[in-house]
């Protein structure tokens, strides 16, 4: 039988339609396939990332305890020691001086020799502190230990949240950078409350632990790729992004990304401290620095948190119990945050963060004022409990941990080390503001104190409403290319 050509065009374009679903099939078949591979691979790899950020915030509890130290101890060094309660002052406050010092050199070093040498210097430094405190026969001693200890602290602040970003996938990062304010919150807790039950030599050797599993728990984790690729090691470089993200998962599009990113920025000049004003790094400035940690630091919250017992006795509450109950809130709430920061993202965290400092706020301005004026005196030691752990627990779930994350993602490789040592010596100047003017303060007035910081937090929101960028599920490459 004869075929016209009518009918084999036909036949042909019947073929080729019944065959196109299955090539579409297909398609969808393999790229399912290939969406499941890049899962399992994720899941699988993670270990290496979750390790890692195990060992840096190893430095973030240590951190933690450092700041907790000087709370429950203050009777039992006074006692041993003879200490006179200026001395004991300047024992608690000079902490800060050192960790400002960290800061102007963590930016530089954590350059110089990697975010793991940064943190071994770190760890070094806090179990030289530490041993100095525990063998302190003295003032002196006890002096040069907490100087150790706070240069430790200054550059642990930097480093960790930075080393975290670098290293973590897009999708976690933010969540995983906020376990650094976790493990600080909970080093702090913990120290609160084994403080009430040990002695201060013994407390002291506690604090010594965490600095001896971080130091050496990076023997066994990679350096940060961003790192390694700046400093040109690109064998290292390789080999540290494949330990991070699987043996088996395709690297080759990050490699590429941070490949590119390295090289406009190497048309660009070595940073210096003044190149930040410019125009490229303006916003980032203003962002992370200028605005974000003046909010975190002048909202008030190293002055409730080192004057604590003295704010629930003023207000007629039991100090110890309402210490422990602060203590215990902190952790599980700033756990909520982590879970929440790769979800929700980082400004709706830092509004409701802002938003619940400003009632816990106004709540115990609101009983204070009633104890000036001497009204309803039964509701203030209750109203005033209410409002610190409102206070707290809002701090915990945003402002604590978001400035912080955000710090991390915005800056360029170029300009991260100055710029870190930058923001980090203006976060701990402003706590040692906050922390020196609280006793004025409470002095002039209680419930107005409590009032300036609402009104420091409302900033804050209108703030964030207005320049903070959202940079959650982007890379680094891409928040900062958009920003810079």
């Amino acid at each position: 039988m004869n075929i016209t050509q009518d009918e084999e065009n036909f036949n042909s374009g019947q073929q080729e339609s019944m065959a196109e679903p299955l090539i579409m099939q297909r398609k969808v078949s393999i790229h399912v396939e290939a969406h499941l591979l890049e899962n399992n691979n994720s899941g699988g790899s993670m270990f290496m990332v979750l390790l890692s950020t195990f060992i840096a915030v190893c430095g973030s509890f240590a951190f933690g305890t450092c700041i907790g130290f000087s709370a429950p101890t203050q009777f039992g060094i006074t006692s041993d020691l003879g200490l006179s309660l200026s001395e004991y002052s300047v024992f608690g406050s000079i902490a800060t001086i050192g960790a400002m010092v960290g800061a102007i050199t963590s930016g530089k070093i954590t350059d110089s020799i990697g975010r793991k040498g940064a943190m071994r210097v770190s760890a070094v430094f806090c179990i030289e502190g530490w041993s100095a405190i525990y063998f302190s026969k003295g003032v002196v001693s006890l002096y040069i230990g907490r100087v150790c200890s706070g240069y430790g602290m200054g550059l642990l602040s930097y480093v960790v949240p930075v080393f975290i970003a670098e290293i973590a996938p897009k999708h976690f990062r933010g969540g995983l950078a906020t376990l650094n304010q976790l493990m600080i919150v909970t080093g702090v807790s913990f120290t609160f409350i084994i403080g009430t039950v040990v002695s201060w030599r013994t407390l002291a050797l506690i604090g010594i632990l965490p600095c001896f599993v971080q130091l050496f728990g990076l023997f066994l984790i990679p350096e940060s790729p961003r790192w390694l690729a700046k400093v040109g090691q690109q064998k290292e470089f390789q080999l540290a992004l494949r330990k991070l993200r699987g043996k088996d998962a395709d690297i080759s599009q990050e490699v590429e990304d941070i490949q590119d990113y390295l090289q406009t920025l190497q048309h660009l000049p070595k940073s210096q401290m003044l190149d930040l004003f410019q125009k490229r790094y303006l916003v980032s400035v203003t962002v992370s620095w200028c605005w974000l940690m003046v909010f975190q630091q002048f909202g008030g919250i190293n002055g409730v948190s080192f004057y604590l017992s003295h704010i629930f006795e003023s207000a007629g509450y039991p100090s110890a119990m309402g210490t422990v109950i602060y203590a215990c809130i902190q952790i599980p709430i700033t756990g909520l945050g982590a879970t929440l920061m790769d979800r929700a993202g980082r400004r709706p965290l830092l509004f409701v963060s802002a938003s619940g400092l400003i009632i816990g706020c106004l709540l115990v301005a609101t009983s204070f004022y009633m104890k000036a004026h001497e009204l309803s005196l039964e509701w203030v030691p209750a109203l005033t409990l209410t409002g610190i752990l409102m206070y707290v627990g809002s701090f915990s779930v945003g402002m604590g941990a978001v400035p912080w994350v955000i710090m991390s993602e915005v800056f360029p490789l170029n300009v991260k080390g100055t710029a870190g040592s930058f923001v980090t010596l203006a976060n701990w100047f402003g706590s040692w503001v906050i922390s020196f003017t609280f006793n004025f303060l409470m002095s002039w007035s209680s419930y107005g104190t409590f009032l300036l910081y609402a009104t420091v937090n409302l900033l804050a929101i209108l703030f964030v409403a207005k320049i903070v960028p959202e940079t959650k599920g982007r890379t680094l490459e891409e928040i900062q290319a958009s920003m810079n």
